[in-house]
């Protein structure tokens, strides 16, 4: 039953991986941008739901570039220099754009088949598997344009509270709704102390993701919802250190927490996941 699960997962990571860096695309934006509406080329971003939904593949025709005209008169000696007329823009066709899709693909793939690994046929996985694509896109955009935008954040924090809620009135739960909602608000204050302290250092998008993240460590218990929250942050600064080090950055320079903060979180979710009984 578990292998026959961890094939399904694997499965629905890769089929809805490949649909993620649309999504990503769109969402790097600056704050106060409109979402994109054209892939790199100019094109119109078409499809479902506004185009929302679908590949990171731009399938508008290529615009032939014009041949250069020939001069009406021939040149009137051999080593005589003509000026030739500049050549016309073309359009391009853009094929793909946005983050890798097969990296993309195989990411999601690979976390969600390591959540239904370690979760097991208990009704929390269907949770876990339903918010880690989100994880991978919100991780995309944060390291794309340092970002983490409130359309997903907050949503997914709404989703995994409620979603939660009907887990855990199924035979086989493995976790306590109630230090699932409790871990959301800790960690979500936890995360706004620190952006207090140091807004320079933390994005309010990082407090507000961690109260998604909180939701689903708590489930596991509070040592787990610790474990999680500390993770992110030490993740965060040895990457931090070591851009440091490689001279790539300074020790002033931002950078993108919520990639962190959720590979913390699977790391936490993974070990409370595995320890039951």
């Amino acid at each position: 039953m578990r292998a026959l699960l961890i094939v399904l997962a694997a499965l629905w990571g890769t089929g809805i991986g490949l649909l993620v860096p649309r999504a990503a695309h769109r969402l790097s934006v600056e704050a106060e941008q409109p979402w994109r509406a054209h892939c790199p080329g100019g094109h119109p971003i078409t499809g479902t739901f506004g185009g929302w939904i679908g590949r990171a593949r731009c399938t508008a025709p290529t615009t032939p570039q014009r041949p250069t005209p020939a001069p009406a008169n021939p040149a009137p000696h051999p080593t005589e220099t003509q000026p030739q007329p500049e050549p016309q823009p073309s359009t391009p066709n853009c094929f793909t754009y946005g983050p890798h899709a097969p990296r993309t693909a195989a990411a999601t793939a690979l976390v969600c088949a390591a959540l239904a690994a370690a979760t097991g046929p208990r009704p929390e996985a269907a949770v876990w598997l339903l918010a880690a694509p989100v994880g991978v896109l919100l991780a995309l955009v944060d390291l794309r344009v340092h970002r983490l935008p409130d359309v997903l954040t907050l949503p997914l924090a709404a989703a995994t509270a409620a979603l939660l809620g009907l887990a855990a009135a199924l035979p086989a739960a493995g976790g306590s709704w109630t230090t699932a909602l409790l871990g959301g608000l800790a960690l979500s204050a936890a995360y706004f102390v620190l952006f207090l302290v140091n807004p320079s250092g933390m994005g309010f998008g990082d407090v507000k993701l961690a109260l998604a993240l909180g939701t689903a460590l708590g489930w596991y218990g509070w040592p787990i919802v610790v474990m999680g929250g500390l993770a992110g942050l030490l993740y965060g600064a040895l990457y931090g250190l070591g851009l440091v080090a490689l001279r790539k950055a300074g020790r002033r320079s931002a950078i993108p927490l919520g990639p962190f903060m959720l590979g913390g979180a699977l790391t936490a979710l993974l070990l409370g996941a595995a320890t039951l009984p």
